[in-house]
């Protein structure tokens, strides 16, 4: 059975509010298509309309304080300042229309991997790297200044801000909300945050927003310029027609698991989190594993303290570790273009045996140093950036022999930190249903997990962006029994279809994957749990806790490539 907008429209209430989704995408996408500057106010009645499951509070005179952190953490720092955000492809663009995009200074998101670069008097640029940034990235502006306009004005009724600096119960007694949400808006805003009180209180936010490009081709055209030095490093060792596994995931957990990088550096780590302050969460685990007390891993407890250790040490200790990992035969390759995905090249022979994580089991060394194969792992990309890079991959290399993607999700049934292994993917981009037979299952993960569980035979869906859903849409795909909410597996199916098939992707139909060209497996641990707000990893703290699924994950994921090339029992 595929799930479509036919099959939505048989629920009048879910049908409802998926027409107030698509007509507050379908706003935006026609508004930015004029080659003027769009006040981001005439998006807000639509955005409220939407009941987004992440602005509950949108269309409520309540600041919703949990979507409010959610935008800041995805926007650069300089917009509480900004008066016109610019959105754009290539330099190239920016500087046909009179934007001196590169001579800005470039600044960041925390929680976002995009290209921001700062004007200094109230402009901003950004390059997109796929429809989907346009998604993300309009409805998180919205959503921003919504909130920021709410609380100006319980700033100016409660005659705020202080000239002390308030304390989170002083704020929630004085403008709404919980203390431990503006306890929370302090952390993530830092030490400026009395100066955003006071810039909100003298400023009401009225963004401006301008499109310049913003065509498939230019998106195609992006993501070749990104691959192109991956291309060219596989080139200079001679892997360019090997077999190839692509592996979608982060830029950490495979390359500790096969280097040592961390476990030679065993008593520097060990000393290192000794230094740490009484009540740190590493080092009460330490002393917990010294107690024989700690239900983690060892190993992924190194992994964890090892990213610290050589941080502490600055770009010196960041090169020492680079260095040892080229040693390992890891080749990094980080992204210069709007597609900003790093990627890693990883020959099987040259991994050292005694360099691997022991976890993997008893592999044959000379198997391994007999393969020709190569593992080329990406940091997992935003939606349909997914859809163009396999395409993009699997146009350069005839030799592709296998495709995992490992990536967080929503859960509707599991908990935060769970692992969600899908056999039915629906995505809401083509309309499609993909059935799997997915190259995992939960055996071969549940050994390695520690503080999570496991759960295969789910359903993903696959949605446009994390602001476009509400709870009337997820309770909908719930009954359907589609429990993982994602946004990377339905672009991947697209992509894999094309490479399965003579024709395009379909568009609404229900798609056998059964029989493949290539060994496709997808894993997804759940980073948030929408029907309990503020259940994600980010707001518990578990960004240790919560690496548990995924090195259980990853090493599924090399365990699976090593077995089929006869380097694994």
């Amino acid at each position: 059975m595929a799930v479509s907008r036919v099959a939505l429209a048989e629920d009048p209430t879910a049908g409802r509010l998926s027409d107030e989704v698509e007509l507050y995408q379908r706003t935006y996408n026609t508004l930015l298509r004029s080659s003027g500057e769009t006040a981001l106010r005439v998006l807000e009645s639509s955005h409220r309309a939407m009941g987004s499951s992440l602005h509950p509070l949108a269309g409520s005179d309540e600041p919703d304080l949990g979507a409010f952190i959610y935008a800041i953490r995805r926007l650069p720092d300089p917009v509480a300042g900004a008066d016109l955000v610019i959105m754009g492809q290539e330099a190239e663009v920016f500087a046909r229309n009179g934007v001196p995009f590169e001579e800005w200074a470039e600044v960041d998101a925390p929680a976002r991997r995009r290209r921001w670069h700062d004007s200094g008097e109230g402009a901003l640029a950004v390059l997109l790297a796929s429809a989907s940034d346009v998604d993300d990235l309009v409805p998180t502006l919205v959503a921003f200044q919504i909130e920021w306009n709410k609380l100006r004005v319980r700033q100016v009724a409660a005659g705020w801000p202080p000239s002390h600096q308030p304390s989170a119960e002083e704020c929630a007694q004085a403008l709404g909300g919980s203390a431990d949400d503006w306890a929370r808006l302090q952390q993530a805003w830092g030490a400026p945050f009395d100066e955003r009180l006071r810039q909100i209180a003298e400023r009401r936010m009225n963004l401006r927003v301008r499109m310049l490009g913003g065509t498939q081709v230019g998106y195609a055209r992006e993501t070749r310029r990104w691959w192109t030095p991956v291309h060219s490093g596989l080139a200079e060792q001679a892997l360019t027609d090997k077999p190839m596994y692509l592996v979608s995931s982060n830029t950490h957990s495979l390359v500790n698991i096969v280097t040592g990088v961390a476990r030679e550096r065993e008593q520097a780590l060990i000393e290192f989190v000794d230094t740490l302050p009484e009540g740190d969460i590493l080092r009460e685990e330490l002393e917990a594993f010294r107690a024989g007390r700690s239900e983690g891993s060892w190993e992924n407890f190194l992994y964890f303290v090892a990213r610290l250790y050589f941080d502490s040490h600055g770009e010196e200790g960041r090169l020492a570790r680079r260095r040892s990992e080229q040693e390992a035969g890891i080749s990094h390759l980080p992204s210069k273009t709007a597609l900003r995905v790093p990627a890693q090249i990883i020959p099987l022979a040259k991994l050292k045996p005694d360099g691997l994580d022991a976890r993997l089991g008893d592999v044959d060394a000379s198997a391994l140093a007999a393969s020709d194969a190569v593992v080329v792992n990406i940091d997992y990309p935003l939606g349909l950036a997914a859809y163009n890079i396999l395409r993009e991959v699997a146009v350069d290399t005839a030799a592709l022999r296998g495709v995992y993607v490992l990536g967080k999700a929503a859960t509707l049934n599991a908990d935060v930190g769970d692992v969600m292994i899908s056999s039915v993917v629906h995505d809401e981009h083509s309309g499609s249903t993909y059935w799997l037979d997915n190259a995992f299952s939960v055996n071969d993960l549940a050994g390695d997990l520690r503080f999570g569980s496991g759960l295969d035979n789910q359903r993903a869906v696959t949605v446009k962006s994390t602001f476009l859903q509400n709870r009337a849409y997820l309770d909908f795909y719930y009954r359907e029994a589609f429990t993982v909410v994602e946004m990377e597996a339905g672009p991947y199916c697209n992509a894999l279809y094309e490479i399965a098939d003579a024709d395009r992707h379909p568009v609404g139909e229900a798609v056998n994957f059964a029989k493949l060209p290539l060994d496709f497996g997808i894993i997804h641990y759940a980073s948030d749990t929408p029907y309990t707000q503020a259940r994600t990893l980010g707001a518990r703290g578990l960004s240790y806790f919560g690496m548990d699924s995924t090195y259980a994950s990853s090493l599924a994921i090399l365990r699976r490539i090593l077995r089929l090339e006869g380097a694994l029992e």
